[in-house]
């Protein structure tokens, strides 16, 4: 399996930040599905994971999934450099990552707003997208 990112389709920031892994993502490393999609369901269902709650983003990575603050260190991890100096950050207590990262979370469709529907990839971006 390769490597997956869940995030939630309609967040303006998710959204964003899925365009910067895109655009950095120059060895095809991930995959894209909204939480909201069939695909994404799919995958919150077999790595019991909530299928409500839209406010995680989800990095399933050799058969194993990561959520919040770790999977977003693992994705920049990968993303080569600069992003990849902000692994470091995973030596801090996941409860203080994961603090902040929920801050953002529950502010993030006030700051930055929200879609009608989940993003529309266009062709060239389509095939890292699941069905």
């Amino acid at each position: 399996m390769s490597r997956i990112i869940l995030f939630d389709g309609v967040c303006k920031f998710c959204n964003g930040s899925v365009n910067v892994v895109i655009r950095h993502d120059k060895h095809d490393r991930f995959k894209f599905a909204p939480l909201q999609s069939a695909a994404g369901q799919a995958l919150l269902k077999r790595f019991a994971l909530d299928t409500e709650k839209m406010d995680s983003f989800v990095l399933i990575d050799n058969d194993k999934a990561y959520t919040r603050s770790t999977a977003v260190l693992r994705v920049l991890r990968r993303l080569g450099f600069p992003f990849n100096l902000l692994y470091v950050g995973i030596v801090l207590p996941v409860g203080l990552r994961d603090s902040l990262y929920n801050w953002i979370a529950k502010n993030r469709y006030r700051w930055f707003g929200k879609k009608d529907q989940c993003m529309v990839p266009d062709e060239m971006v389509r095939k890292k997208f699941l069905d």
